[in-house]
C-alpha cells in the first residue's frame, strides 16, 4: 500500500491585518430611582466607570477608544490599508524571502507590494513587515492574495499563498437632474444620499465642467457680506439622509457664439465628492461624465435678450430678440411676420426681409409692441419664414409681461 508522505510545515508564518481607525466606546447606562432597592448603587458604578464622561454618565457618551473587533466595512472611494507580517517561527536561518501582495478585483489584478526585491536572509524569531495602501475604485468582491517564497538551509525552495476576501460597498447614491434654460445655460441638480450606517462630514462637493462651460455653485448665500453655505455650519450627512446641490453652467464666450456646437453638447462635466467618516477617515468619489439630453431647437432658434417686467397699458414697450440659425450647413433667407393677438399688438411693418443668415450665426432684432389688456400677458405671434425652403416657424408664448394701468404705475 502506498502511503502519502506527511505535508511539510512551513518555516515562516504569514499574518495579515487590516489597518483601521479605532472607534469610540459607548457604555449602556443602567440606572434606577433612589427609592428602588439598589438605591444609588448603579449610579455610583457608572460614576466610577473610567469609560464614562464626568457629569454625563447616563448619556451614552464615552472617552475611551476600542480597537476594531472585526474586518469592518470598506466603501468605494476609501483607502484600504493592510499590515503584512512574515515571521520566522523556526530555529534556522531562512534565505531569499520574497513577499508579494496582489489585489484581485472583478476586472484587474494589482500589485500592492512596496518592494519586489527579495530579502537575503531572515534569522529565527525575526520578521519582515510591510504596509500596503490602495484607493478602492471598484464595487464588489476583492481578494487580497499574499504569496511567500523562500529557501531553506538545505537549499529547498518553498512557496505558499493565503487569500483574504472582502466586499467593497457603495457609500453614496447620486442622482442628477438637468434643466435647460431658454438661454444656453444648464442647471444641474445633484441629489446625494448617505447609504452607509455612520454619519459623513461632507468636505467638498464640486462640479468639474467640460471644456465648453463655466460653472457657478448655487449652494451658498450672502449674509452680511460673507458667503455662507445653505447647509449650515455643520455639514454632516446622517445615514440615509439626502442633500441637494445646485449648479449653473454657462457656455464660454468662444462657444456661445457658435450655436450649432452648443446645441449638440451632451457632456456637461463630472462631480467630485470628498467626505470624512468616524475619526477622519477620508473618502473620495468622482462620477463618470454626466450627460444631458440636448435640447431640440429645430433649424431656427428665437430667444429673448431683453424684455421689461412691467409695462403700462396701451403704451409701447420694446423687446430685443435673438434669432439663431442652428443649422451647420444651410444659409437661410428669413422674412419676419408679426401677428396680433387679443391682448398683444405689434408696432411696425410685418413681412419685412431680415436678409440672409449664415449657418451657426445669429442676429439681434429690436421690436416694439403694446398691450390692450391688463394683467399677466403672453408675448406671442411671431412668424419666421425661410424663403429658400418655403418653411415657416411659429413662436408663441415667448415670454410674459405684467401690464398695469398708468395710475397703478404712478402709485407704485
Amino acid at each position: 500500500m502506498e502511503v502519502n508522505p506527511p505535508k511539510q510545515e512551513h518555516l515562516l508564518a504569514l499574518k495579515v491585518m487590516r489597518l483601521t481607525k479605532p472607534t469610540l466606546f459607548t457604555n449602556i447606562p443602567v440606572t434606577c430611582e433612589e427609592k428602588d432597592l439598589p438605591g444609588d448603587l448603579f449610579n455610583q458604578l457608572m460614576r466610577d466607570d473610567p469609560s464614562t464622561v464626568n457629569g454625563a454618565e447616563i448619556l451614552m457618551l464615552g472617552e475611551m477608544l476600542t480597537l476594531p473587533q472585526n474586518f469592518g466595512n470598506i466603501f468605494l472611494g476609501e483607502t484600504f490599508s493592510s499590515y503584512i507580517s512574515v515571521h520566522n517561527d523556526s530555529n534556522q536561518v531562512v534565505k531569499d524571502i520574497l513577499v508579494k501582495a496582489d489585489l484581485q478585483t472583478s476586472s484587474q489584478r494589482l500589485n500592492l507590494s512596496a518592494s519586489n526585491a527579495a530579502v537575503a536572509e531572515l534569522k529565527p524569531d525575526c520578521c519582515i513587515d510591510d504596509v500596503i495602501h490602495h484607493e478602492v475604485k471598484e464595487i464588489g468582491t476583492h481578494i487580497l492574495v499574499c504569496a511567500v517564497s523562500y529557501t531553506t538551509q538545505g537549499g529547498e525552495k518553498m512557496y505558499f499563498r493565503k487569500f483574504f476576501k472582502f466586499q467593497v460597498l457603495k457609500p453614496l447614491d447620486v442622482k442628477t437632474k438637468f434643466y435647460n434654460a431658454e438661454t444656453d445655460e444648464v442647471f444641474l441638480e445633484a441629489q446625494i444620499q448617505n447609504i452607509t450606517t455612520s454619519p459623513m462630514f461632507m468636505e467638498k462637493v464640486s462640479l468639474e465642467p467640460s471644456i465648453m462651460y463655466n460653472v457657478a455653485e448655487l449652494n451658498s448665500v450672502n449674509q452680511a457680506g460673507e458667503c455662507v453655505t445653505t447647509f449650515g455650519s455643520r455639514t454632516y450627512l446622517q445615514p440615509m439622509d439626502t442633500r441637494q446641490y445646485l449648479y449653473c453652467l454657462k457656455p464660454k464666450k468662444e462657444f456661445a457664439e457658435k450655436a450649432g456646437i452648443i446645441k449638440g453638447v451632451t457632456v456637461i462635466g463630472k462631480l467630485d465628492i470628498v467626505w470624512k467618516t468616524n475619526l477622519g477617515e477620508r473618502g473620495r468619489l468622482q462620477t463618470s461624465q454626466l450627460q444631458r439630453m440636448a435640447p431640440g431647437y429645430g433649424d431656427v432658434r428665437l430667444s429673448l435678450e431683453a424684455i421689461p417686467d412691467t409695462v403700462i397699458l396701451e403704451e409701447p414697450f420694446h423687446i430685443t430678440c435673438k434669432i439663431t440659425n442652428c443649422s451647420s450647413e444651410r444659409t437661410m433667407d428669413l422674412v419676419l411676420e408679426m401677428c396680433n393677438t387679443n391682448s398683444i399688438h405689434w408696432c411696425g411693418i410685418s413681412g419685412r426681409q431680415l436678409g440672409k443668415l449664415h449657418p451657426s450665426s445669429s442676429l439681434c432684432l429690436a421690436l416694439t409692441l403694446l398691450s390692450s389688456v391688463q394683467g399677466l400677458q403672453s408675448v406671442s405671434g411671431l412668424r419666421l419664414t425661410d424663403t429658400f425652403l418655403k418653411r415657416t416657424y411659429e413662436y408663441d408664448d415667448i415670454a410674459q409681461v405684467c401690464v398695469v394701468s398708468s395710475a397703478t404705475k404712478v402709485e407704485s
